[in-house]
């Protein structure tokens, strides 16, 4: 479970902008595409169809957490009894059919993307979905093609919060993490970035930001249109 004050896991890196910026690394979930919120529903109608009740707070629980870690949480929350791999397999087909109806982008990343493509900022994306499902989340959502490189949990075999994710996605970009800024909703995406030791915004979506928040990230916005005019590119 969250708990509010800096983490001891990874460094507290200084929460200042590179300058110049020479690259943005991008969380999807919650971040670029509004999935979070389907996840949680899915999980939600899941829960209930089988006759558990599956609480906001766990369900907030799981923002941001990769598949492995939000397994081991539920079952360690519902005990043996519960119907772990059905629950799974349900939420799953409810989040798929609310894929394949639309996922909306969240707002104002449109405007930003193509705001960074035009200055010629090298973009990626670092996420806890594994391959192909966020090349195609991104692809059916019109995103996929302004970034250079998709670094997924199929990718890392140590995910958020660990740093790994964001220093791949730098490695990839050919540029040192102190030099990129990332773009995050969640705490446990909020402790890898700055970790790599990159400038980390953060965009709440369905977790306020805490103190550890605060500390941790260069700056939290209110949405994504805020972004351009703070990193001041031309």
């Amino acid at each position: 479970m969250f708990v509010d004050q800096p983490s001891t896991l990874y460094p507290v890196v200084p929460n200042t902008f590179p300058d110049p910026v020479r690259a943005v690394i991008f969380d999807m979930d919650g971040t670029l595409l509004d999935t979070e919120a389907a996840h949680l529903r899915a999980m939600a109608e899941a829960g209930t169809a089988l006759g558990w009740d599956v609480s906001q707070d766990l369900l907030l629980q799981m923002v941001g957490i990769h598949r492995e870690a939000t397994q081991h949480m539920v079952a360690a929350h519902f005990g043996p009894d519960f119907p772990l791999d059905r629950f799974f397999l349900d939420s799953d087909a409810l989040f798929e059919a609310a894929n394949e109806a639309g996922i909306a982008v969240r707002p104002g990343a449109v405007p930003l993307l193509e705001h960074l493509k035009r200055a010629g900022i090298p973009m990626a994306v670092a996420t806890s979905t594994r391959a192909p499902f966020a090349q195609n989340r991104l692809e059916r959502a019109g995103l996929l093609s302004n970034f250079d490189i998709v670094v997924t949990r199929s990718d890392v075999e140590r995910p958020k919060p660990d740093p790994e994710p964001y220093l791949l996605a730098a490695a990839g970009l050919g540029i040192d993490p102190v030099s990129a800024v990332a773009v995050e909703d969640s705490y446990a995406g909020i402790r890898s970035a700055t970790a790599a030791g990159i400038a980390t915004v953060m965009v709440p979506d369905l977790l306020p930001p805490t103190q550890e928040s605060h500390l941790l990230a260069a700056a939290i916005l209110p949405s994504l249109e805020d972004l351009r005019d703070l990193l001041r590119l031309a």
